[in-house]
């Protein structure tokens, strides 16, 4: 991380594009974690259920039709839109929302393992943005070349395992990344990718709003 803060290069528009659509196509192209068996929908919840093979599909498909605009921040984001937003028709919750986000994003000790005294904003923004791209979503003014040189691959498919295919995720999985890092360390990564992928949902159907009420 302190080499990326040091080696820091501005790229071009088209460069961050193309970096985005990189990551976004690495991500539609690695699998989730499998699930050990078939799960059945508890009955409590099956009335609730049309469809339970509904589940997510990936944003960028390689040869498939019909692929999802991508949902640009500097278009509508969370600070400048959905946050007044949210204020506007339910009083005080955009706030509350606003403030379990931040938590969730920039907690930190200044630690990572064994390591102290440690600046872990690249990594923990590495792990926002990658959430939120696994749901479509590009940061424009984001460097998705440094997801790839801060996030291996077995961490990269625990997120996308646990943001798309929660119940999925075993003991063993979560045991399996980060070995270097604490518990607390690793708990946190968990919030953030609770946190980020409820962002993400929430900016799609707020956006609708807004359209609806313009």
């Amino acid at each position: 991380m302190k080499v990326l803060s040091q080696n820091h290069d501005e790229c071009s528009e088209a460069e961050l594009s193309n970096r985005f659509k990189s990551v976004e196509m690495q991500t539609a192209e690695m699998l989730a974690a499998a699930p050990e068996a078939a799960v059945a929908v508890p009955p409590i919840i099956s009335h609730y259920i049309e469809d339970p093979n509904f589940t997510y599909q990936d944003f960028a498909r390689r040869g498939a039709e019909n692929i999802p605009s991508t949902f640009r921040v500097q278009d509508y984001s969370w600070d400048d839109h959905g946050y007044s937003l949210v204020n506007s028709l339910y009083s005080d919750v955009g706030t509350l929302l606003d403030q379990k986000f931040r938590a969730a994003y920039n907690l930190t000790y200044f630690t990572m393992g064994g390591y102290r005294n440690v600046d872990t904003s690249k990594f923990r923004r590495a792990i926002w943005n990658y959430i939120q791209c696994i749901y479509g979503i590009r940061h424009d003014d984001y460097d998705y070349g440094e997801v790839n040189q801060l996030l291996d691959r077995p961490l990269k498919m625990f997120i996308k395992t646990a943001c798309c295919f929660p119940e999925r995720i075993t003991t063993r999985d979560y045991d399996s990344i980060l070995v270097e890092l604490q518990d607390s360390e690793k708990v946190h990564v968990n919030l953030m990718i609770m946190e980020a992928r409820n962002q993400a949902e929430l900016l799609y159907a707020l956006r609708e709003i807004m359209r609806y009420r313009t």
